[in-house]
């Protein structure tokens, strides 16, 4: 032991340090993995946003339809893929796992589900743009269709991503629980 106005300890030159620097692997998987969400938790809110601006713009007829389309009927139940995100966001200070169990059933409900019930529902415009060159739903020039797909193609992988590490950093946390009940 040393002290701020004595002598070191004796037996002891401080390189004796090391063993307390490491940190247990499942908190740095914690750490990493919370690290993770986080980072798609934030592309989900600028996917979320662009909808959302979206819903907005059209409901309050901010700009004419011509320039930006109305939106598809998937587009209303995925404002609620918020909600899991904000789950998630409250697990995390305190490692709750069961708000992150909410978080992961509600993002396949909230987020996935309307995805997969948008990329049918677009389909049949899709197949026609494809085969006939001809759209006629338009945001700020360009197709519309083109466009929701190509944000469908980036949120499935966001959700996806989400999904994946919050069972990832579930495990982890359960793991660290068991470890503390048998001791």
């Amino acid at each position: 032991m040393t002290s701020r106005a004595g002598p070191r300890a004796a037996g002891t030159d401080g390189s004796d340090f090391k063993h307390r620097e490491k940190v247990a692997p499942h908190y740095q998987m914690s750490a990493s993995l919370k690290s993770e969400i986080k980072k798609l938790t934030i592309v989900h809110l600028v996917i979320w946003l662009l909808i959302a601006s979206q819903v907005t713009i059209t409901h309050f007829k901010l700009f004419s339809h011509d320039v930006v389309a109305m939106p598809y009927q998937w587009e209303y139940p995925y404002l609620l893929s918020l909600l899991p995100s904000l789950l998630s966001g409250m697990a995390m200070p305190k490692n709750n796992i069961s708000y992150l169990v909410i978080s992961m059933i509600s993002a396949g409900l909230f987020s996935v589900a309307p995805l997969i019930f948008g990329a049918m529902e677009m389909f049949p415009v899709a197949q026609q743009l494809y085969r006939h060159g001809k759209a006629y739903r338009f945001i700020f020039g360009f197709s519309a269709v083109s466009v929701m797909y190509l944000l469908m193609v980036i949120a499935i992988q966001v959700h996806a991503g989400q999904i994946y590490y919050s069972k990832k950093l579930l495990d982890a946390w359960f793991d660290s629980t068991q470890e503390k009940k048998k001791k």
